[in-house]
């Protein structure tokens, strides 16, 4: 039997967007009711997606240092599944997204920060973290994060409701409650997925290989563009808009084509050898945008300093909010009940005192680091937790952060007498803190789409915990797979050569400060034009060819902001939305699963063998064929979003 009110199909009540007290708010679901929500099936199922869309995000922000919300997309697959079964519920379908999204929110954690010690191991093998260590630092970060917003929940959750508007998360419970009358949004999803598999199956390097990834040319030996025709980056613009697409393909075209040429020009003034256009991006542009991008954090985290302090302020008195005279917890109603808060407090502790006495060939935090992450992620979870309710988990400013948490660490190692080797546990202080002021904002999305459709918050933060551990052991081996090509510079991994370059500069005193500065000012004269000077970072920092395909699909979301407007304009987004989540999910997903068979010496040798022998017989496809596969896909995301389609019942 369905547990929804007969309207729920419609969308949520207009009171769930208005300024009145949160104890008086009556969720999709009543509290008088007690339908089917923490179940094997639902636990299971939001398992398997928070794997699936872990792996496609870390795969996704090693390439761009992009991430992509789960949420939405993991609520449409469960709606999907659930409706072969007569007797599944809301609330099941909501515990789905909540267990899944945790994948995302794990993976962006460790992608920003991990890989770093894949970098260090080109001149010291020993910075080799394994996946026991990855595994660790990303359950400790994951744990924290969730066990911190706990006590947060009822202030920032109920409280402020009306006033906290938590878009992903107000937009996911929108999803759910809507997506009870059709499955259509589900067949937008998999049809982007099996594309976006399919595409990315016969175009990789490594596998089939039937046309180059990449079109780019260099002319008069200063200037070069290209294009990479990859599905993954095409959903990526469609989400991020042209706005955002613009600002990063900004940057590439300031670093490509005006710093590079600008500096072949001067070293042959100099009658210094001429260098290629790639070479000089790499040796010089690339830390000109490591300068802009770590700038641009800071300035996001300055931008935020009065909402930060005032969230801070708000989270600490949060803590007691709610209470009786005599400091007890009122009798909740099951839409009020949280995890005890002794308990929460006392795992709190246990963990922090285990970072504190494990080894560091388990977890290399220490006494020092133990103390540096008890102090630092509860501060930016308390941070996080509500920045994300004012501005969305998309514009929080989690990396600027970490360049904070590990700009401090590593100063006060280095005042203490640290030696080199504390470098490592400078980063892990700086990835379980960036981990935990991830998953908090997510925790904090997912508890208020629970609210506004009636879910238990124990049940969903026990959750959390569930889709924290196992997302966090499946990150840590699919990361492991691609160390190889992090090394060589395959994969970008920007975030986490930033914070590779922070720590070395502090500790070692060898910061390239000239360019830094320079990339630093690029940001600052972006910043002072009114516009995203992180985003424009991001594009000066990574290949253009990464930044064109961005800006074709942003492109193509200008049309449909165009186009239509109103609930028009907002349906046919939506549906861009998820058929571009699915195509980064099909595409990413055969990424993970090539670097898996590759990873085996046997099918490497046997693979590569094969793609030879179809290179040869399909070379024409490698010259000219790239620009129209990628029209293709161009085609198929402007026809599933803007063109008219009949929604199923």
């Amino acid at each position: 039997m369905s547990d929804e009110r007969p309207d729920a199909p419609h969308g949520l009540d207009p009171s769930a967007y208005e300024a009145i007290d949160g104890d008086a708010y009556q969720p999709v679901v009543p509290p008088t009711q007690a339908p089917m929500e923490f179940t094997w099936r639902a636990v299971g199922l939001g398992i398997l997606l928070g794997g699936l869309f872990g792996a496609a995000n870390a795969y996704l922000a090693l390439k761009v240092g992009i991430t992509v919300s789960a949420s939405i997309p993991a609520a449409v697959m469960a709606v999907f599944f659930f409706r072969f079964l007569r007797s599944s519920t809301l609330l099941e379908s909501n515990m789905v997204q909540t267990v899944g999204s945790a994948g995302e929110s794990v993976a962006a954690g460790v992608v920003f920060t991990i890989p770093a010690f894949f970098l260090w191991m080109q001149t010291d093998p020993a910075a080799d973290p394994g996946r026991l260590k990855i595994f660790m630092l990303a359950l400790s970060g994951g744990i924290l994060g969730v066990l911190f917003m706990i006590p947060l929940r009822r202030y920032l959750i109920v409280r402020e409701h009306g006033k906290l508007g938590y878009p992903e998360g107000t937009a996911c419970a929108e999803v759910l409650v809507s997506s009870q009358a059709g499955a259509s949004k589900a067949t937008l999803l998999f049809q982007g997925l099996g594309l976006g598999a399919v595409y990315q199956f016969l175009m990789h390097e490594k596998w089939l290989s039937l046309w180059h990834k990449e079109a780019k040319t260099d002319f008069r030996d200063r200037y070069h563009i290209g294009m990479e025709v990859s599905p993954e980056l095409l959903g990526v613009g469609y989400i991020v808009g042209p706005r955002i697409a613009g600002l990063m393909l900004g940057g590439a075209v300031l670093g490509v084509l005006v710093l590079v040429p600008l500096i072949s020009y001067f070293r042959e003034l100099g009658g210094q050898p001429l260098m290629a256009p790639e070479d000089i991006r790499g040796t010089y542009v690339k830390l000109i945008g490591a300068g802009a991008v770590a700038c641009g954090g800071i300035i996001t985290l300055i931008k935020s300093l009065p909402t930060l302090v005032q969230s801070f302020r708000a989270g600490v008195a949060g803590l007691t909010a709610g209470r009786n005279a005599d400091g007890a917890a009122p009798a909740a109603r099951r839409t009020q009940r949280d995890l005890p808060l002794p308990w929460v407090l006392g795992v709190a502790v246990a963990v922090v005192l285990l970072m504190w006495l494990l080894p560091d060939s388990i977890l290399p935090v220490g006494p020092g680091g133990a103390l540096a992450i008890l102090v630092f992620a509860f501060v930016f979870v308390t941070v996080s937790s509500r920045i994300v309710g004012l501005i969305g988990s998309s514009s929080n400013p989690v990396s600027g952060m970490t360049i904070a948490t590990l700009l401090i660490t590593a100063s006060l190692f280095v005042a203490f007498g640290a030696g080199p080797g504390a470098k490592y546990a400078v980063l892990s202080v700086g990835a379980v803190v960036c981990i935990a002021a991830a998953i908090a904002g997510d925790t904090s999305q997912d508890l208020k789409t629970g609210f506004l459709v009636g879910a238990t918050p124990r049940a969903q933060q026990i959750g959390e915990f569930v889709g924290v551990a196992t997302s966090a052991l499946i990150i840590a081996f699919v990361i492991y797979l691609f160390k190889a090509d992090i090394v060589a510079g395959d994969l970008q991994a920007p975030q986490a050569n930033l914070m590779r370059t922070v720590i070395d500069g502090v500790m070692g005193g060898d910061m390239p400060w000239a360019l830094l500065v320079i990339g630093g000012f690029a940001a600052v004269v972006v910043e002072l034009l009114g516009m995203n000077s992180l985003a424009f970072a991001v594009g000066l920092y990574l290949p253009i060819e990464l930044s064109t395909p961005i800006m074709a699909g942003g492109l193509v979301r200008a049309w449909t902001n165009h186009r239509f407007t109103g609930r028009d304009m907002e349906e046919r987004r939506e549906r861009g939305v998820l058929f571009g989540s699915g195509l980064i999910a099909g595409a990413a997903l055969i990424g993970v699963l090539v670097a898996l068979l590759v990873s085996s010496a046997e099918w490497s040798e046997a693979m590569g063998a094969f793609v030879t022998r179809v290179q040869d017989l399909t070379d024409g496809l490698h010259h000219g064929w790239p620009l129209l596969f990628f029209l293709v896909l161009v085609v198929a995301l402007w026809h599933m979003a803007n063109g008219r389609r009949r929604e199923r019942p």
